[in-house]
């Protein structure tokens, strides 16, 4: 595996991916799935981490999609084999206890927008653009794309995009519900940092709980996701970060809290 398949900055709190194959368009193939976990990994160790932000090197792509040369003479075996590796990925990176933000920068189709899916956030540049094409292919989302689509803007809008194979702008994108906020030219970064920071500023703990209960919803029965938001907001008030939060709230001079992150 290419050590520098994926590229890792950290500033502070926040730390950002960079998917790393500018002349591939940051294409997934294994090595670059594999490098993406053990980010995801390294993330998730290191306790002083609060947000992530994933994007691709340059302008051209944030993720064209899978490698199509290494895809496109696996066997049924091998094809299994590559879609159970990109589905870990997307569990792993919705295990995560931090936030990720995907910054989409230029092309995110296929496995690149299935990528993207994973994220708890999508903010897309102004001239982004997205879909997941590979009917055109003569096959389907393999990353868990197709389901999570359907969870994001529902299940009419992904049949359309699955069975067309439609390419959208950012714009579109914006207004069916698949990204959270559109950048102007030059500052999506910019754009994802900002969000990064806001969140970052709260209980890490808290942040890790209102995520897990979120995912907990995803197909479950009302009363069954309640159920696991109810054990978590109890379990925060046994946290230091939760008793720091409401004394500062009530401290009158309504001072910042200091986070511990236990």
């Amino acid at each position: 595996m290419s050590a520098d398949r994926v590229l890792v900055a950290r500033d502070g709190a926040i730390v950002t991916l960079t998917v790393n194959r500018p002349e591939a368009r940051n294409a997934l193939d294994a090595d670059t799935v594999d490098a993406l976990v053990a980010a995801f990994e390294a993330i998730d160790r290191d306790t002083g981490i609060r947000c992530a932000i994933l994007t691709g090197a340059g302008d051209r792509a944030f993720v064209a999609g899978a490698d199509i040369k290494a895809m496109a003479n696996l066997d049924p075996t091998g094809a299994r084999a590559f879609s159970e590796r990109g589905q870990r990925m997307g569990a792993v990176a919705e295990g995560l206890r931090v936030p990720i933000i995907a910054a989409v920068n230029g092309f995110a189709l296929g496995a690149g927008l299935e990528l993207a899916l994973m994220c708890d956030f999508i903010i897309a540049g102004d001239g982004a653009n997205l879909g997941l094409p590979e009917v055109g292919l003569g096959v389907i989302p393999g990353f868990g794309g197709t389901q999570r689509l359907a969870s994001r803007v529902g299940i009419a809008r992904a049949r359309e995009l699955c069975y067309t194979g439609a390419i959208i702008d950012a714009g579109e994108a914006l207004r069916i519900g698949l990204v959270n906020a559109v950048a102007e030219p030059g500052k999506l970064m910019d754009r994802a940092r900002a969000v990064a920071a806001d969140i970052a500023a709260r209980a890490p703990l808290a942040v890790a709980a209102a995520k897990r209960a979120l995912h907990a919803q995803s197909g479950a029965p009302l009363e069954a996701g309640v159920a696991v938001e109810r054990e978590l907001f109890a379990g925060l008030f046994a946290t230091q970060d939760q008793k720091e939060g409401m004394r500062a709230f009530l401290d009158k001079d309504k001072r910042a809290p200091a986070w511990k992150g236990t």
